[in-house]
């Protein structure tokens, strides 16, 4: 048998043998280094102890050469750092003595010295009386004046020049940014006298603004790609640039072709234009090396991360819109779009005008998969992008694309309504009264309605007009049946909250206006939200409003006037009464499906105080009443106000308090009318018309 190896066995213990364990290991001895050695080492360096200290090995013999030269490094480094009979203190008052002199040596340094002790003086505006800080800004131009692109150029003196601007009348603001031209392009680089651009934008006017601007010309590219310049060049294109401005600077994203010469037709028309549909129209043969050159560009800044800039969701916007649809290039930039890791650039095209827009279109065009991974990349960002003027966009148009209700509904209203019922409330009331939240809401309750898109809103209707034409293709859910499945996911939240806080819903005029639509729309047992709602009409409508108590006396709280007084608290009860909306085609009222029967559930809470409605400002919802056809106290209405027909009479031809008010605020605003003149006021009908037409009512 062949024998066994080492390494297939354990490790083997040394053989301790009698003679092996016996003897103890034989260590060398050195004989100790010579005296003199010592002593000379010694006395040029006391490293020699510390070594001993550590326990390092002495050298053998005499001297030795590496010995030496250690030595003579550490005397050497020594000799560096400190000068013979110096310490640490007073070689770092040497230094910084250095470094004043070296600074003393530069070019301006007086004047700048003396700058920032005027800025130190100045920054501090609420320490400095007005007269001392005019004498200090006089003195700091005295010194900057002629000098203004040397103080720019240097980071700490930049801030100099801002405060001067700050502190400058427009014609001293005029004469630095004619001061600094042919800079500003230098300046857009630099880490800090960027800020000095925006400030002169900022504190400047169109004068100055036409200064800067056209130094960016042929440089967007260069601009758009620096970590600096990227910035202030996008946030002057985004603010303050003028629509020519804004037009040239993007047609540099089409190449330096387009930028540089135009097309053919362009040359006679003084007014450049970014919209690229037309200049392809123009030079059809430019469209292959503009788009590639469009793609190429958008597609480097969204590698490096730089998806945050307007002027990219623009380009992009660009080009998504001027490409074939269901084409291969549109479904690869869609690909490229929702391949963004984390999803930042949707995040920040949801909060751009045209980068919602292109959204909106995505969704449209998209498959039920892109629809859905769009959504999921918008989690936890719905409630920001629903009060946004143009993230709320997306928000409808996804309403109206996704034919997954459960999905819609667990991503969007779940996250705007709340999920609990403590935030539902507040969510719900914040919603209510926002001018583009609202919109999110009150869309799927009462559709496009003119009232609520209104001319501040024309555009996203013409954005949705167009988002209904494509769905036809991309969608299959019926259009009704996809709107009615929202509002039944929506509707408990909605009516829960209307039934626990009315009176923070009605006191504003949107907050009245999505309780009559939920009211109306919603499926559901509405009996507490309306019986909430009656409850705010409670108490005397002539009664004084109650004075705020000591505690509140330290808040300026403007006392609630009762709901009867305002217009449209009026408005609600009147829509409600009717059961449903007033369609002006067929000049009828459309009633809901079930029945509100809100009369009944209104009339016992106004009838102790029902002459004070019946000649009030909301008079007009008693004579509703007395015309409802499903009010079953209709008799007793009619006999209570005949009862009272001569408070009527007096409402109907006295002047009531708002024609008053009305009438001084035109005798202020207005001079007396010549006589003969078109421009003479007419008379005003006087008296509460809601009373007259009640005692019509009653013959």
């Amino acid at each position: 048998m062949a024998p066994k190896t080492d390494s297939g066995n354990k490790r083997k213990l040394p053989s301790r043998s009698k003679d092996a364990s016996s003897k103890k290991p034989k260590f060398e001895k050195r004989p100790p280094p010579p005296k003199e050695e010592e002593a000379s080492i010694s006395d040029n360096d006391d490293s020699g102890d510390v070594s001993d200290e550590e326990g390092g090995a002495q050298l053998n013999g005499g001297k030795s050469q590496n010995g030496n030269d250690r030595s003579n490094n550490q005397n050497g480094q020594a000799g560096k750092v400190f000068e013979k009979g110096q310490n640490s203190r007073e070689s770092h008052i040497k230094q910084r003595q250095l470094a004043q002199d070296r600074k003393a040596n530069k070019p301006l340094a007086d004047e700048l010295q003396r700058a920032k002790k005027l800025w130190e003086r100045l920054r501090r505006k609420s320490h400095v009386p007005k007269e001392e800080r005019v004498k200090l800004v006089e003195e700091l131009f005295s010194i900057t004046t002629g000098r203004m692109k040397d103080f720019v150029l240097k980071h700490d003196a930049v801030r100099v020049v801002q405060t001067a601007i700050k502190y400058s009348t427009p014609e001293r603001r005029k004469m630095i940014a004619k001061e600094l031209q042919g800079t500003y392009a230098l300046l857009a680089e630099s880490r800090y006298a960027k800020f000095l651009i925006g400030k002169l934008i900022v504190e400047g006017d169109k004068e100055v603004r036409d200064m800067i601007v056209p130094e960016f010309y042929g440089r967007v590219r260069k601009m758009i790609n620096h970590p600096e310049a990227s910035w202030i060049l996008d946030d002057i294109y985004r603010g303050v640039a003028s629509k020519e401005q804004k037009a040239i600077l993007l047609r540099e994203w089409y190449g330096p072709d387009t930028f540089l010469f135009g097309t053919k037709a362009e040359k006679d028309d003084a007014t450049p234009t970014a919209e690229l549909s037309e200049i392809l129209e123009k030079e059809p043969s430019k469209r292959t090396p503009i788009m590639r050159y469009l793609l190429d560009l958008t597609n480097q800044l969204i590698q490096k991360k730089m998806t945050g800039f307007t002027m990219l969701h623009d380009a992009m916007y660009q080009y998504y819109t001027n490409l074939k649809p269901g084409s291969e290039e549109a479904k690869e930039y869609m690909e490229m779009i929702k391949e963004d890791e984390n999803g930042d650039l949707l995040k920040n095209m949801g909060f751009t005008k045209f980068g919602a827009r292109l959204v909106c279109l995505l969704l449209a065009h998209g498959t039920a998969k892109d629809r859905k991974q769009i959504l999921r990349t918008y989690k936890d960002t719905f409630q920001l992008m629903s009060s946004d003027p143009h993230g709320h966009l997306i928000i409808l148009t996804a309403y109206d694309t996704i034919d997954d209700t459960v999905l819609t509904s667990k991503s969007i209203i779940t996250e705007l309504l709340g999920k609990s019922e403590e935030n539902e409330v507040s969510n719900v009331v914040s919603l209510a009264n926002d001018p583009n939240a609202r919109l999110t809401i009150r869309y799927l309750l009462e559709g496009a309605s003119k009232s609520l898109f209104d001319a501040s809103h024309a555009g996203d209707l013409e954005l949705l007009e167009q988002v209904w034409e494509l769905r036809k293709t991309t969608s299959k859910k019926d259009p009704e049946l996809r709107r009615k499945e929202l509002v039944t996911a929506m509707s408990p939240s909605l009516l829960a909250a209307i039934a626990s806080s009315p009176e923070d819903l009605i006191a504003t005029s949107f907050g009245c206006q999505l309780v009559t639509e939920a009211l109306l729309s919603c499926f559901g047992d509405k009996t507490a939200a309306l019986e909430a709602v009656a409850s705010t009409a409670g108490g005397d409508p002539d009664a004084e409003p109650e004075e705020a108590g000591e505690e509140a006396l330290s808040v300026a709280v403007t006392p609630v006037p009762h709901i009867s007084k305002s217009p449209h608290g009026g408005r609600m009860f009147k829509t409600l009464i009717s059961g449903g909306r007033f369609d002006k085609a067929t000049r009828k009222v459309i009633p809901c499906d079930p029945p509100l029967h809100f009369a009944d559930v209104l009339y016992p809470v106004i009838k102790e105080h029902i002459m004070s409605w019946a000649t009030g400002p909301s008079s007009f919802v008693v004579l509703n009443l007395l015309e409802a056809e499903d009010f079953s106290h209709g008799d007793e209405l009619r006999q209570t106000l005949k009862k009272h027909k001569k408070q009527l009479q007096k409402a109907a031809t006295e002047e009531t308090p708002e024609q008053k008010a009305a009438k001084e605020a035109v005798k202020e605003d207005d001079k007396p009318a010549k006589k003969g003149k078109k421009g003479a006021s007419k008379e005003r009908p006087m008296g509460n018309m809601g009373s007259k037409l009640l005692l019509e009512k009653l013959g």
